[in-house]
Parts: C-alpha cells; structure tokens; sequence
C-alpha cells in the first residue's frame, strides 16, 4: 500500500531548506557574580571554568558580570549595577547580539543568530557572588528564575565574622593586616578613591619577601573590613554614625556575637537596627517569598563565609514557601570548587556539578 491510498493521511515536514535565511534560537541565560569580598575582581576572576562549560554544552548562554566595587561605592550602587544588568538584558542585550552575529558571520557557514530570552534567565554567584545574586533574586525586573549561590555571602551577615574586630589569624589563617598600610581604602580617604569596577588579581613573583603575595591592595581590603568589624560600615556607607559599631554593641549585649560559626542564627530579631534605607541590603531582613527556586552549595569547614550564612538563607526560604536545596559538602574550605582536583570529585556522571547545571536547567526548560 502506497502512500496516497491513505484518505487521511498526514504529511509532517520535518526540516524545512533555510537557504540564505539564519538560523534563529531564542536560548536562556546564565548571569553569573564573582566572587572578592565586594572589593576586587572583574568578570573574568576566579572564572568557574567547571559551570561555563556545563553550561554551555546544554545550550544556554553563560554570562559574567561586572560590578562596581567597595570603596567608595557601596553596596547600593551594587543592588543599582545590578537592577541596570536585567534592565539592559531585557531591553537592549539582544540588540548587541544581533549584531555581533552579523560581525562575525562567515559567508561560507550556515548564518546561526541567537537572542537571550529575558523571560528565562538566572543568576549564579560564588563567595561574595552571592551577595549579588541574592539581591538579584529579590529585585531584579525580569525575576530571575533560578538561583544558585555556591559558598554565598549575605545569608547572615549580623555575625562575629563582620561585626567583630580581630587581632589573631580569622581567616584560613592568613596574617592580620596593618590598617596603615591600607590608609586610603579606609574611611574617610576612601571617599578621595574613584569608582571602579574592573580590579584584575595580580600576585607578586615568587622571589619576593612573601612569594605569590597579592600585588593589587584591594584583594587584601575585603579581609581588612572583616578584620576590624567595619564591613557593614563600607557596604552600607554608614560610617558616622557607624552601623557596625550600633549593631556590634546590641549583639554583644544579647551574647549573640560569638566566634562559634554554628551557633543558630537570631538576626531577625535586629531588623529594627538597621536603619530603613539599608534594609534592601541585607537578605536575611527581607521579604523570601518573592525569592525565585535555590541551590545552595558550601563547603561545611569554610572559614571565610560560615556555612551558616547558607543554612539561615535556606531556612528562611522554606519558611517563605520557596522551593530551594541546601547541600553541604563534608570537610571542604572556602572555593573547594576551584581545588586541582575539584573535577574529579565532583564533575562526574551524577556529582555536584551535574547537580547543579541540571538545577539550572529544570527551571529554565519552561
């Protein structure tokens, strides 16, 4: 029996010839945050190798941002940056990628054009990353869909760790800084340093005194703020009065600021200590039922950022009815992800990298 003897037949075209006409996907979109206390770095530092390339191999976009940076900008101009980032991916990006297609076309390939489908972007952020993303996922215009903070800061940061001043080794044990040395990134001659947003790593040569020492300041100034309790001071812009000195003295007197980077989170109870306007930059003070779905990843023995500040995030968004998934990753530091042997732990069929891109990928499949 041939095909036409079938009355109703039905006739699928399966491809259709494009000649000269591109190839046109609408795709979504990763936005990703690096990590440096606020204070250094650029979209290409500390760059996850590990989720770019899952990432893309899925066929969505990957995209790493720049934002501006402490001192003197604060965290507001950040929470700016990043309100201005969506504006732009909604409005304006998918223009600038059309073009670049157009640029960089070759005429013996098929023309391929891609566009960013604002509707289906989300955010992904390491170390002080998080911070960015967890701002990005509370206002943001178009809400991101998904968010994944890996060793975020910001879930907790009414803490020992940024309210208490340090005179012994705090921090994977690296040296306690002179304030001296760093004068003109400490208030009030921060406000003489110009905006920046693009702060490169840079290390000295293995011959000097202290070999492979930071050569850029500003990757030290991140450490220096913790150091001296005045973090929040610099990410509010809250000097005289000084915020951190406010809140430093209502949680000593709670014997709530101790060292102890398990004790339970009671931060909520403070939230009439912050004074209105800056609210919006502590998440652990805000309204999580707006939140998009989360995963978190951090590693338990972090001494940078205290698994905690991920634990309360969590704890916060199931109480908010937010789907989110909190995985702690027994005896690791600070960006385990980066560790030599990070793919090996971690990259393979059904670990924690596929986790997380197929997290990822969940939520931007609709």
């Amino acid at each position: 029996m041939q095909p036409q003897d079938f009355p109703d037949c039905l006739t699928l075209a399966y491809k259709h010839d494009t000649g000269d006409q591109p190839i046109h996907v609408d795709l979504p979109a990763i936005v990703y945050f690096h990590g440096g206390s606020l204070t250094v770095g650029n979209r290409r530092s500390w760059f996850p190798s590990w989720l770019h390339q899952r990432v893309t191999s899925s066929g969505m976009v990957f995209m790493s941002a720049d934002y501006t940076l402490l001192a003197p900008a604060t965290g507001h101009d950040i929470l700016n940056d990043i309100k201005d980032l969506f504006r732009f991916l909604e409005t304006e990006a998918n223009r600038w990628i059309r073009e670049a297609c157009t640029e960089f076309e070759e005429p013996s390939r098929t023309k391929f054009a891609f566009e960013i489908d604002p509707q289906r972007l989300a955010v992904a952020g390491s170390s002080a990353g998080g911070l960015c993303v967890y701002l990005a996922g509370l206002y943001a215009i178009p809400k991101p869909k998904a968010a994944l903070s890996l060793y975020g800061m910001g879930g907790d940061m009414l803490t020992w760790m940024y309210l208490a001043p340090k005179t012994s080794p705090f921090l994977r044990g690296r040296e306690i800084l002179d304030p001296k040395d760093y004068a003109e990134f400490l208030h009030p001659d921060c406000r003489n340093l110009p905006l920046v947003s693009d702060s490169p790593l840079a290390y000295h040569p293995p011959t000097h005194h202290i070999p492979n020492f930071p050569a850029n300041p500003r990757m030290l100034v991140g450490r220096l703020y913790l150091q001296t309790g005045t973090f929040l001071d610099y990410l509010t812009g809250s000097h005289a009065p000084s915020l951190s000195a406010s809140l430093r003295s209502q949680l000593s007197q709670a014997e709530l600021l101790t060292q102890d980077p398990n004790a339970n989170a009671s931060s909520g109870k403070y939230r009439d200590a912050v004074p209105p306007e800056h609210l919006p930059l502590f998440p652990q003070l805000c309204d999580m039922s707006v939140f998009p779905p989360t995963l978190f990843l951090h590693g338990a023995a972090d001494s940078a950022v205290w698994v905690r500040e991920s634990e309360n995030l969590h704890s916060l968004l199931q109480s908010a009815g937010v789907a989110t998934k909190l995985k702690i990753v027994e005896d690791k530091e600070h960006s385990f992800d980066y560790e030599q042997s990070a793919e090996q732990e971690f990259g393979g069929p059904g670990g924690l990298f596929e986790e997380a891109v197929d997290f990822l990928r969940t939520h931007l499949s609709t």
